[in-house]
Order: C-alpha cells, then structure tokens, then sequence
C-alpha cells in the first residue's frame, strides 16, 4: 500500500468527486480513480460506491477515511522525526508565549538557550495568555510564557518579573528643557486610548479613567506591537507595560509623559510549568539571570 494511494483516497473521500480530487492534488483524474482502485484491490473491499458518474463513500469507506488519517499522520510524524534526527537534533522542545512577551524577551532568552542545547529542536508557539495554562496542562507544550498566574492546582507558576505600566505618547518636537508642561488630562480627553492589549489591567484601569476623566474614547487593539505603532503615528494613546516600551523610548520614538492623574498599576509575567525536567529547568535558571528593568 503506497502513501499516495492514501492521500488520494482521503482528498476524494471529503470531496466526493474525483475531478475535484484530481484539481486538489494536481494529477490526472485517471490516476485518481487508479489509486483509489489500487488501494481498494489491495484492501479487498469497496471504499466508493460509484452511481451515474456519483461516487460515495461506503460504510466500509467511512471506517477507512479514519483509519487513513491515522497511517497519514504517523507517517509524515516519522518522516519529520527522521529529518530532525538527520539535522542532529535528538529532542523536540516546545514554548508557549503570549505575543506581548514574544518580541521582548524571547530573543535573547532563546538565543542563548538555543546555544547551551543544540541537540535539541525547539518549537515556538505563540499564543494568547488565557489559553497557555490549558496547552501546559494538555502537554501540548512544555513550557508556557504568560501574563496571567495559573489556576490550575497541578500546574506551578513562577513570577519572573513584575511590569509597571507607563503612560505612553507619541513623542513632541520640544526637548525636556524647553518643552511646555504636558497635561495628562488633556491628552486624555482629546485622544484616542488604544485597550485590551494586556489580559490583566484594562477593566481595572477603565474604572479608573471614568473616575477621574471626564471624557474620552476608547479603540480595542488586542496586539501590543501594533499600539505602539498606531501611537508613533500619532493616532492615540495607551498605557503599556515597560518591558515592550523600553527601546522606544531610548530611542525616541515613544514619549512617556508625567502621569500624575492616578497611580498606575504593576502586572507580572509568570512561567507556567507542569513538570520540571532537565530542559524546563535549564530554561527557568537562565531567564530568572535576566534583567528586565
């Protein structure tokens, strides 16, 4: 039984109709109907029944389609650890990250992390906070990158930094001398905040902003990386955590006025992990060395 015979048999079994199948898998639709007769010779059974130029699939075609999955996948997964083996790594290693955290600390981490573990193929999923603690727990991954603690008995978290939140702008065109003050206030009436890039604060923050402003709008943007954008291009402002804000700002690019209109808050970043192996713990060791401030 040949692999092909296989892929064609589950493309033509969720299509139905072999000149679809042949359009998907870009062969002949002779050689679709040859495969299919192959693998049902080879079988012994019928996996069609072919009626006025309709096929459908047999029940003896409907227990296969699963069965042909199944062989479809373990096979490409043996090919994958053949390549990987063959590439000289001899272990898969597998993060969960939120995408606030992936564009700063992950590269530095994992670069050297990367060269302390070359025999080891790391893959990198990124993913929002709410749903890492469930992949950790699932086994999906090994290790999770999240802005939100656990809630999970079986499930440790690790707080490895904590975040205040800055008030953030884009920058003017006056230097710190001769500027005129920035009022906070002001800002916040006449510009657009962007919200909800951050699973923790926003709700918290919000009832403090009704609190002590007396007008202003709001734009959901749940991707940090494309506030800070929106915000050097002047079209609003937000509150965002130092960690992703700290290049910006060194550089000029963001502004962080005086906010003196309520105490802003702090968030943490926790490591979520079930089983504290060689691997898991070489990882928590080297970024619990990393300066965050």
């Amino acid at each position: 039984m040949e692999l092909q015979w296989l892929k064609t048999f589950i493309v033509a079994a969720e299509t139905t109709n072999f000149r679809q199948a042949s359009e998907k898998l870009i062969i002949s639709q002779p050689s679709v109907t040859v495969h299919i007769r192959l693998l049902e010779e080879y079988l012994g059974t019928k996996l069609f029944d072919r009626i006025n130029n309709r096929v459908t699939l047999t029940d003896v075609g409907k227990l296969f389609y699963r069965e042909a999955m199944q062989l479809v996948e373990q096979m490409e997964l043996s090919v994958n650890r053949i390549h990987t083996y063959a590439q000289g790594f001899r272990k898969n290693w597998t993060i969960a990250i939120s995408p606030l955290m992936a564009e700063t600390i992950l590269p530095y981490i994992l670069r050297t992390f990367m060269e302390s573990h070359p025999d080891v193929e790391i893959s990198i999923r990124v993913e929002e906070s709410t749903n890492i603690e469930q992949l950790v727990e699932n086994g999906d991954v090994n290790l999770g990158i999240s802005a939100l603690d656990t809630k999970l008995k079986n499930i440790e978290s690790i707080r490895i930094y904590d975040d205040p939140i800055l008030f953030v702008t884009s920058p003017d065109s006056y230097d710190e001398e001769s500027g005129p003050p920035i009022d906070a206030l002001e800002l916040l009436q006449n510009n657009y905040i962007f919200t909800y890039h951050h699973p923790v604060y926003w709700d918290s923050l919000l009832n403090k902003l009704n609190k002590y402003v007396k007008r202003f709008r709001t734009m959901k943007v749940t991707q940090a990386h494309i506030v800070k954008r929106f915000i050097q291009e002047g079209l609003g402002i937000s509150f965002l955590p130092h960690s992703i804000l700290r290049r910006e700002l060194i550089e000029g690019r963001l502004m962080q006025p005086h906010f003196d209109v309520f105490t802003l808050p702090t968030v943490s970043t926790f490591i979520i992990v079930k089983r504290k192996e060689e691997l898991e713990q070489d990882f928590i060791n080297l970024i619990s060395k990393y300066y965050f401030g």
